[in-house]
């Protein structure tokens, strides 16, 4: 069968280098681990190595464990770590110093958040979240109304009618900000308040916003948010999570796990849980160091970028990622989702193609200065494809449909490298290289 021939590109869109020449964020580039070898478009979910995190994690295992040892709880900030760069996260969403701490993973902080808000408000019983939400959400609900045994229910509602759902049984709505594979962005204050209206608490996950865009919790009345350290933020692999709680919740805070450093007096060794003042008490066991110690850079790293400034890149990059791979990948039978060019988004880019996880196996394996990662999810369900959050398919006849995402992390990613990627996307898809048996093969992470 004879392909169509791609549309061409308006040619304003060959102006990548002026506009890299004149980026005001293009220094931060030189302040990460990076390739030119290979354009990273997998920020959404692992960011790269900050240059400054290598020097820093030698420091912390050379001289504060090797030769401070057991004194560097005390003389090198280890013991105030989790309070000290959680009040730093706190500059990039908007709430105090003493709202933000960070400790454990986002799925543990949701578990105790999930749990708090129940315990605040226990004459209520649904919490509301919605379809295709990130599963470790749902799991997380779920297993709260397990364990809890009371009556609690989770009920699923599409985005659009969640605010009229909320009602006098609401305890809680958890919802994530920036949908994981749609990009789809809430309106955090108009949903906040609609919460608040029916007297339910709301909780954002801010996995795929939180240092990728402009955010305001107290601005929105937030009750309770997490986020994860290792995408935008840039902490590493399996970096440490954030938790926020707003600060007129502090005095009722109800943690479901008394870990002794959430203890008013951790070495007084007490034997009965006295839980320590406001967002303290949501530490659990001893702090991890030296991910902590990586995840501080990337965060100092994020603090020295105009967050308007990156904002405004974010959909200068997508935004010209999705106008190309529609002019150019069309006709291969991929589509961009989510919300359209003009629309608020999150800062990636899901690209639907019904064998999305050979095409980007082939991408990520092209040679030197060709290759391109991202990453897969499973396709979403044609209400999603339709710009709405839906159902997971899982049809065992096309295991390797599904969308291709491309994280759009403004700090290091330039026009060019999006110029690149999409000329490689259009390759791959053209020549039909992804149909070699090799890229078919599912490995274990997508």
């Amino acid at each position: 069968m004879t392909q169509s021939m791609p549309a061409p590109l308006d040619p304003l869109t060959a102006d990548a280098a002026a506009l890299d020449a004149a980026d005001p964020l293009a220094p931060f580039r030189e302040r990460f681990d990076l390739s030119d070898d290979v354009i990273y478009l997998d920020g959404n979910s692992l960011g790269p190595l900050p240059t400054g995190a290598a020097e820093r994690i030698a420091v912390v295992v050379r001289e504060e464990w090797g030769e401070g040892l057991i004194r560097s709880w005390n003389t090198a900030g280890w013991i105030e770590a989790p309070l000290r760069v959680g009040a730093k996260i706190a500059r990039l969403v908007g709430a105090a110093p003493h709202e933000v701490v960070v400790a454990d993973s986002t799925s543990v902080n949701l578990h105790k958040v999930i749990h708090a808000a129940l315990a605040a408000q226990p004459g209520r019983k649904t919490i509301l979240s919605e379809p295709g939400n990130f599963p470790t959400d749902l799991y997380l609900i779920e297993s709260a109304i397990r364990t809890l045994g009371k009556g609690h229910q989770l009920v699923l509602v599409p985005r659009e009618e969640i605010a009229a759902r909320c009602d006098t049984d609401t305890a809680l709505v958890l919802l994530t900000h920036v949908h994981y594979r749609t990009a789809e962005l809430y309106d955090m204050a108009a949903v906040t308040a609609a919460a608040h209206a029916a007297g339910a608490r709301i909780c954002w996950d801010l996995s795929h916003s939180l240092g990728a865009m402009p955010i305001d919790l107290n601005a929105a009345r937030a009750d309770y948010a997490v986020g994860c350290g290792y995408k935008f933020l840039n902490g590493g692999p399996g970096a440490p999570a954030m938790v926020f709680v707003a600060e007129r919740h502090h005095e009722t805070l109800e943690t479901p796990m008394g870990g002794w450093i959430g203890h008013a007096r951790p070495f007084a060794f007490e034997d009965t849980y006295a839980p320590a003042p406001g967002i303290a008490r949501l530490q659990c066991g001893t702090p991890p160091v030296l991910s902590l110690a990586a995840l501080e850079v990337g965060v100092d790293l994020m603090l020295e970028a105009d967050l308007t400034q990156v904002a405004a890149k974010s959909r200068a990059l997508r935004e010209r990622l999705m106008a190309r791979v529609a002019a150019t990948c069309g006709p291969y039978g991929a589509e961009v989702i989510g919300p359209p060019i003009g629309q608020p988004r999150g800062s990636h880019v899901s690209v639907a193609h019904p064998s999305a996880y050979a095409v980007m196996q082939a991408l990520i394996a092209r040679p030197r200065r060709r290759s391109t990662i991202g990453d897969f999810r499973v396709a979403p369900s044609a209400p999603a494809r339709a710009g709405v959050a839906g159902s997971l398919v899982e049809s065992e006849d096309a295991p390797l449909a599904g969308v291709m995402r491309f994280g759009i992390t403004p700090l290091y990613l330039r026009f060019a490298d999006v110029d690149r990627a999409v000329e490689s996307i259009e390759e791959v898809l053209r020549t039909g290289v992804w149909q070699e048996p090799r890229f078919q093969v599912r490995r274990a992470v997508t």
